[in-house]
């Protein structure tokens, strides 16, 4: 490998963190899409660095079912954000609490 395996799942930690801050703290539904996303690429890219590590091929077939994932979560995400500002126009996640009891 050209970069330590060691720096490489530092950036995937920092990664996971940033995407964990960014979903927790903030109340937009968009940022908090996003932040998951982020912390699915640190998740990838942990698995990339450990597949060149060890020579193995199953950490790239394991991204690349994240990558579908990943995919599919962001297709269903945003179709409930545009469906969630159609009916309440607002994507703030405070506005939504008709599940409450």
């Amino acid at each position: 490998m050209i970069v330590p395996f060691n720096h490489v799942l530092v950036l995937a930690g920092l990664l996971l963190l940033l995407g964990a801050g960014c979903a927790v703290a903030r109340r937009n539904l968009l940022m908090i899409l996003i932040g998951v996303e982020v912390m699915l690429n640190a998740a990838g890219l942990a698995f990339i660095a450990a597949s060149l590590h060890w020579q193995e091929l199953d950490g790239q077939a394991f991204v690349i079912f994240i990558m579908a994932v990943a995919a599919a979560e962001v297709a269903v995400g945003l179709a409930l954000v545009v469906y969630a500002r159609r009916r309440t126009g607002s994507v703030h996640s405070d506005t939504f609490n008709q599940l409450r009891g």
